[in-house]
């Protein structure tokens, strides 16, 4: 079995109408504190009885908290378990319309002059903090941002979170779709448009090793690759949950790659995903629990040609 076909069986092990019926139930009578007070016995189940996820965790924690013995690992664990279930909630939270979180916004004018030049945009974030946080943000510049993404694989996720009545603002691009969504993407670009990538997930594109947490890990390179073919800007946008009601969103960093003549391709590849496994890093030191990775990047994946790279 491939490791997506078992990524796909275990999100529908763990995500279900009921459960997720539960907690929205939850949310509205006990409000954001008494939902998240269900997390600490729904994580602990899973810490004691669900390896699988404890393994898949622990390619992060591992790396993250080297110092840590196994019993403390094992509570690094059951804390990004937490975290990410108030993720989850929250994510409901501000698409059902329950309420609002505070956000403030590091580096927001240079943002601004960005989003206002009315040129496209490629944006990279990460399975790190609130991605639904920064959605609601620039929906302030009314500018429509389009999210490439796989079919969510379990029904119970997608008619909880929303993700098909984001509204007219939020477009989906399938890289499972023609030519692995390129010409949906750079048509997109060329309408002065957003188009939104996970930096840490390849959507097909040939991985770039990079040095990251202390080890050689495979990162995608299709956001800088699209970029440089566009003549765009690449912005890495990050949330981080700062307390109940507080989100911080961080521009983290604003780049316009180009192709340089003379200059392998994959060579100013690998240095522009590197520089961004760097600043991922640096959040991560600050933010630790904040990360989602669920799956082992370290490990060289199958690689194949993507259309945009032939």
């Amino acid at each position: 079995m491939t490791p997506d076909a078992t990524r796909k069986i275990e999100a529908r092990q763990r995500g279900n109408a009921l459960g997720f019926w539960f907690f929205r139930v939850s949310l509205r009578a006990f409000g954001l504190r008494g939902a998240y007070g269900l997390l600490y016995i729904v994580c602990s189940y899973y810490v004691i009885f669900d390896r699988r996820a404890v393994q898949a965790a622990r390619a992060y924690v591992d790396r993250r908290f080297p110092d840590h013995g196994r019993w403390a690992r094992l509570a690094d664990v059951y804390r990004l378990f937490v975290s990410q279930g108030k993720n989850l909630i929250d994510r409901y939270y501000l698409i059902s319309g329950v309420g609002r979180f505070g956000t403030r916004v590091e580096g927001e004018a240079r943002l601004r002059d960005v989003m206002q030049s009315g040129h496209g945009i490629v944006l990279l974030t990460a399975h790190v903090g609130n991605w639904q946080t920064i959605m609601n943000y620039l929906g302030a510049f009314e500018r429509k941002v389009n999210l490439v993404m796989r079919p969510e694989d379990n029904p119970a996720v997608r008619e909880s979170l929303g993700i098909d009545r984001s509204g007219q603002t939020i477009g989906i691009i399938s890289p499972e779709g023609y030519l692995g969504g390129v010409v949906e993407s750079m048509n997109a670009l060329g309408r002065g448009e957003v188009v939104s990538l996970m930096g840490d997930r390849s959507y097909g594109f040939n991985p770039v090793e990079v040095n990251f947490l202390g080890g050689r890990a495979w990162f995608a390179s299709g956001a800088f690759h699209l970029a440089a073919m566009a003549g765009c800007p690449a912005v890495v946008l990050l949330s981080a949950k700062n307390g109940t009601h507080d989100y911080t969103v961080e521009v983290v960093s604003i780049t316009r790659p180009r192709y340089q003549p003379g200059i392998p391709k994959r060579e100013q590849l690998a240095g522009w995903v590197q520089a961004f496994a760097q600043v991922l890093e640096e959040y991560l030191i600050r933010h630790p629990y904040q990360c989602f990775l669920f799956y082992d990047i370290w490990q060289k994946p199958e690689v194949k040609n993507h259309p945009l790279e032939t």
